[in-house]
C-alpha cells in the first residue's frame, strides 16, 4: 500500500517540530525513506509541501536542510498569530456548526477539571486541541490552514510557559465559546484577542543568537517586541 505524503509530512514536520531534526541538519530522499519506512516518492512530495510552509529549505549544492529561522521571523509569526487568531474566532461564531460547539464545550469543560486538580500536564494538549477546533469552526479552509500553521511553527520556535493561573487561561476559553455559540462576532474577536496577547508573554525563543541582529544590538525577545508593537509513520495517528 503505497503510504501518502501527507502523513510523510506530518511525521517530518513533528520531527522537526520536536527537535529530532535539528535546525540546519541535511534531509536526504533516501535516509528520510528509510527512517520512516516509505519510498522516496512520498518523502520528495512531503518535502515540498514542507519548503513551502518553512519548515525546509532548500539550497544550491547541499539539498533539503531544516530551516533555520531568525529571531525576526519569529517575532513576524507571534504578530500574524495576534492578528489572525481573532479573526479566526470572530468567523467562527459565524460559521460553526453544532459538531464544533459541542467539541469546544467539552474542551472547556475537561480543561477547567484538569486545572482546578492541578492536572497541568494535560492542559497544553487540550489547550492545542481546542485552538485547533476554534480554527476548523471559522468555516475557511484558507483561514483554518494558515492558523495551523502558525501554531505548528511558533511551537518549533518557542518553548511556551504553562500559565500562571490555569484556571483564569480556562475561563477565558469559556468566555470565547460562549460567545461563538451566541454567534457574537466582535465580542469573540475582543476575548480571543486579549487571551492570545496575554499567552505571548509566556513564550520564549528556543534559539535566540547574536546573529539575529544587526553589530550592535543586543537580542531582544521577540514576544517583549510584539506586545510592544501591536519513527515510522502511524498512518492511523498521523494528523495533516
Amino acid at each position: 500500500m503505497r503510504v501518502p505524503a501527507h502523513s510523510v509530512c506530518t511525521a517530518i514536520r513533528e520531527d522537526i517540530v520536536s527537535g529530532v531534526l535539528e535546525r540546519g541538519s541535511r534531509l536526504t530522499e533516501e535516509l528520510l525513506a528509510r527512517r520512516y519506512g516509505v519510498s522516496r516518492v512520498p518523502v520528495r512530495e512531503a518535502l515540498r509541501t514542507l519548503e513551502a510552509e518553512g519548515f525546509v529549505r532548500t539550497r544550491r549544492h547541499a539539498g533539503a536542510q531544516v530551516a533555520e529561522p531568525s529571531a525576526q521571523e519569529a517575532a513576524d509569526l507571534l504578530e500574524m498569530r495576534l492578528l489572525l487568531e481573532p479573526l479566526g474566532a470572530a468567523r467562527a461564531a459565524q460559521r460553526r456548526t453544532e459538531a464544533h460547539l459541542k467539541v469546544l464545550r467539552g474542551l472547556v469543560r475537561l480543561g477547567q477539571e484538569r486545572a482546578r486538580r492541578g492536572h497541568s500536564e494535560d492542559l497544553r494538549s487540550l489547550g492545542g486541541w481546542f485552538h485547533e477546533t476554534l480554527a476548523q469552526a471559522c468555516g475557511s479552509p484558507g483561514l483554518t490552514t494558515l492558523l495551523t500553521q502558525l501554531r505548528h511553527k511558533v511551537a518549533w520556535m518557542y518553548t511556551v510557559d504553562p500559565p500562571a493561573q490555569p484556571a483564569e487561561s480556562w475561563a477565558e476559553h469559556g468566555a470565547i465559546v460562549d460567545a461563538v455559540a451566541r454567534g457574537d462576532a466582535e465580542r469573540a474577536r475582543a476575548l480571543t484577542a486579549l487571551h492570545a496577547e496575554r499567552a505571548v508573554a509566556g513564550h520564549r525563543l528556543r534559539f535566540p543568537g547574536p546573529a539575529d541582529l544587526p553589530v550592535g544590538r543586543s537580542v531582544d525577545r521577540p514576544a517583549e517586541r510584539v506586545r510592544n508593537s501591536q519513527h515510522a509513520v502511524n498512518i492511523a495517528s498521523a494528523r495533516n
